[in-house]
């Protein structure tokens, strides 16, 4: 992708422009990190290599990174911490997507089948990447006033999310704040979107199989049609949903698949429907598994199927907290001023950084990956996903201001 120019270092009014900005040296090594992850991608819990390429590269820079309990992914802390106040942590997440790369003429492509990281994983782990090698040279030099833990996440997108492995692993343990970014391709490189409040939805994973008889479909009325209570399912369970909870709790049930049968004429004895539930409230995601359950087996007995639902929490919404949220906000105003900066909605997408959450308070940005000018509609999760390579640059930045901010505060 073609790379939007840098703007402007914007200096605080009567103070001294904050240190730990990108040397270009090691933007363009970061840059050629990134492709490296971008066409060896690995799933969740598989993520090895990208592992192994990340403690390297930490180590060569005199650090000492801790590989998960769970095999994959790091915990790596820039300074040395001896108690007293808690630590920033910054995290990302490490893994890819099962779904073919569909770019073409991109030299960085994927090599693997059916993997690609098409939605920005490998964009955030180069940015942590890189913050911690600019903070472990301020720290050389005695600039970073505050240690500073960086958290390399695998299964991001493996429900519930690999944080709780991260989290049973230490990664909170003298954490007082975390933060984080996400690629956001409606976001121009160089700007963030930022917002207090909840930034994403509750996401869940929702598997149905209907059963019945089975039968010839010249005479469905002497058995089950599966295939019409599949559809009914389909249509009616989201209908009735919507009118059973608050409408301003936003909650969604999407299909993703829909199977039954294998001829014409016959009428199957298994339908199967899987899909996700979304919900940008707390209280009403807590109630949602109840409230579906009933209007699935509600739906199904009308039509004289029996049905086997398997609801799999997911996670909850992410709410970024007011004060950390204002600190990204300062670091970026610092940076790159306050034009660099765009208000962003709530999203129904899910992210597992909400489970960090629980625990300490934190806030994501989001990173905004779209080439300067660019009419291409690229979304995420989509095969031919890419980004604007600047944008790292532009969350090293944002990150090491943070730190610096926040490491400075009593």
């Amino acid at each position: 992708m073609s790379r939007a120019s840098d703007e402007p270092e914007a200096d605080l009014p009567g103070e001294a422009p904050l240190p730990g900005l990108l040397p270009e040296p090691l933007g363009a090594e970061l840059i050629a990190f990134r492709r490296d992850l971008h066409m060896h991608p690995e799933l969740g819990n598989q993520e090895f290599r990208t592992t192994a390429a990340i403690k390297k590269r930490l180590e060569a820079a005199g650090l000492e990174p801790r590989v998960l309990d769970s095999g994959t992914g790091l915990l790596c802390d820039v300074g040395t911490w001896k108690g007293g106040r808690p630590m920033l942590a910054i995290r990302a997440d490490i893994d890819a997507l099962p779904i073919p790369d569909a770019k073409v003429n991109t030299p960085y492509r994927s090599t693997v089948p059916d993997r690609a990281h098409a939605c920005g994983h490998d964009i955030h782990t180069t940015t942590v990447l890189g913050t911690g090698l600019v903070l472990a040279e301020l720290d050389r030099q005695g600039l970073l006033p505050h240690p500073v833990r960086l958290i390399f996440q695998p299964a991001e997108e493996v429900l519930p999310g690999g944080a709780t492995d991260a989290i049973r692993s230490g990664a909170l343990d003298g954490v007082g704040r975390i933060i984080a970014v996400h690629c956001d391709p409606r976001v121009d490189a160089g700007r963030i979107g930022l917002r207090a409040g909840p930034i994403t939805s509750a996401c869940d994973r929702l598997e149905i199989t209907l059963d019945g008889p089975g039968g010839h479909t010249a005479r469905p009325h002497l058995t089950t049609d599966l295939v019409t209570a599949a559809a009914r399912v389909a249509v009616d369970v989201p209908a009735l949903l919507a009118r059973r909870i608050d409408a301003r709790a936003g909650l969604a049930v999407t299909w993703g698949r829909i199977d039954a049968g294998h001829a014409c004429n016959v009428i199957p004895m298994r339908a199967e429907l899987a899909g996700t539930v979304r919900c940008l409230d707390l209280d009403a995601w807590r109630d949602a598994p109840d409230k579906v359950h009933a209007a699935i087996d509600e739906v199904a007995t009308l039509h004289g199927a029996k049905s086997e639902i398997n609801y799999v929490r997911g996670v909850p919404p992410v709410v970024n907290d007011p004060a950390v949220a204002e600190l990204l906000r300062e670091a970026q105003t610092a940076r790159r001023g306050a034009v660099a900066i765009e208000d962003t909605e709530q999203s129904l997408g899910g992210e597992d950084f909400s489970w960090y959450l629980e625990h300490v308070p934190g806030a994501m940005a989001r990173l905004g990956v779209r080439t300067p000018g660019s009419n291409a509609r690229l979304d995420l999760h989509r095969g031919d996903f890419d980004a604007d390579e600047a944008a790292i640059k532009v969350g090293v930045e944002l990150f090491t201001a943070a730190a610096l901010l926040e490491g400075h505060r009593s």
